[in-house]
């Protein structure tokens, strides 16, 4: 009984994981991260850096450095005559240690 509860809490903590981790976020400046080990990811308004490195840690099994988080702001955009509004983002750039990867084509 005791290796079911085991089971389903991994279970729970992954499926929750998947809802940090949700995205990476690809782009010029990201993709120069890469060369110094980082990864930028989209993640919710709610996550924290503890949590973040520790769902980047489980997910993909590498070793996390440190996590740098920011929030960008949304911004109002006109598409035919209509106002819109994108909405905020917060990335994660986690930094891997030394000789750690993340393949975020393949993954």
């Amino acid at each position: 009984m005791a290796k079911k509860a085991e089971k389903t809490k991994k279970t729970e903590a992954a499926e929750w994981m998947y809802e940090i981790i949700s995205n990476p976020h690809v782009t010029e400046k990201g993709t120069r991260g890469s060369e110094h080990g980082q990864v930028t990811f989209k993640v919710p308004m709610s996550a924290t850096k503890p949590q973040i490195k520790q769902a980047v840690e489980t997910l993909f099994e590498v070793k996390v450095k440190g996590v740098n988080t920011l929030i960008q702001k949304g911004k109002t955009k006109r598409f035919k005559g209509h106002k819109g509004f994108r909405g905020d983002v917060k990335k994660a750039i986690v930094t891997l240690e030394q000789g750690q990867t993340i393949d975020q084509f393949n993954a």
